[in-house]
């Protein structure tokens, strides 16, 4: 079994939750974030938002996968202060919804004054709201951000067991490791951290508190990362239990403080039943016979 701590399956296709699920993915943790472009008005983040804890939550379960997510201004749009001030009144209405494990993810892109302010206020909240934090380290000059984010962090009291310090490399994991956070690895085709380089991560470090995921979305990203990683892991002789850590129980423990979220979740779900509906909605489409787990009729039949 895997869990998927950050994907963006918003932007996926019902095909990648088909093969999520027969690589054994349970659960996915899809983190708040930008869509590509800058949003304009505070009413697309409040859809977003909506999506994330409703019609997202429903579609993975149609195909067999337990959907969380994150809520926050992420850090690319902080840098609209007008419209920030406005998302910053939405979150309070979010965070406490059913499904959400964390903050997130939030934290630095170009380390500018309105990217600090609002990380500032979201770790606030997350600590007045006892969730965990997600937080997204800079691509340019990310050694110096990442540890930035960190420090900040602590200055306004959180503990490091409530935050999973992602998009982690070779340069940023022993700190952020060594200072009691959990540190998290995209794994991406080509860029980042590739899956070979992830083995070498484990291999030198553990996987105490190390969690690996896909963060695929919208771009050239794969959404069978962990278990593609998991697979190389097991051939190149890491050892089941790190493998389990990396890519499953870490993202469980750390996330499962928000007390949104627990392995009997997934263990003991509901059967797959694509009859039901969203708000008159389905996954199917004219003429497709849904599935229903335990109707062996039932399955689709593939072209």
């Amino acid at each position: 079994m895997f869990i998927d701590p950050h994907i963006h399956v918003s932007s996926r296709t019902t095909d990648d939750y088909e093969a999520m699920q027969r690589a054994g993915i349970k659960a996915i943790i899809e983190p708040a974030f930008w869509l590509g472009q800058p949003r304009t008005k505070v009413g697309s983040f409040q859809d977003y938002f909506n999506s994330l804890v409703g019609w997202e939550r429903f579609r993975a379960s149609q195909f067999g996968i337990k959907h969380y997510c994150t809520i926050g201004l992420n850090s690319k749009e902080a840098n609209n202060e007008a419209l920030a001030e406005e998302v910053m009144e939405l979150l309070p209405l979010y965070v406490g919804k059913e499904g959400v494990v964390a903050v997130g993810e939030i934290g630095y892109d170009d380390q500018t004054k309105a990217e600090d302010k609002y990380y500032r206020l979201q770790l606030d909240l997350a600590k007045e709201v006892n969730l965990p934090v997600m937080i997204h380290t800079p691509h340019r000059d990310k050694k110096r951000g990442t540890i930035k984010s960190m420090d900040v962090s602590e200055e306004h009291g959180l503990d490091p067991s409530m935050v999973v310090v992602d998009h982690n490399n070779e340069e940023t994991v022993r700190e952020v490791v060594d200072r009691g956070y959990w540190a998290a690895f995209t794994i991406y085709p080509h860029t980042k951290m590739g899956s070979e380089r992830m083995v070498e991560i484990i291999r030198q470090y553990g996987a105490e508190r190390i969690i690996v995921d896909s963060a695929a979305d919208w771009g050239i990203s794969d959404p069978l990362a962990v278990p593609k990683t998991a697979k190389l892991m097991k051939e190149k002789g890491i050892e089941d239990e790190l493998i389990h850590l990396a890519c499953y129980q870490n993202a469980l423990t750390a996330y499962g403080h928000s007390g949104q979220m627990k392995e009997s979740d997934w263990l003991n779900a509901e059967p797959i039943d694509q009859r039901k509906k969203l708000s008159g909605n389905t996954v199917l489409r004219g003429g497709q016979s849904p599935k229903v787990e335990g109707d062996s009729s039932s399955d689709i039949i593939e072209n």
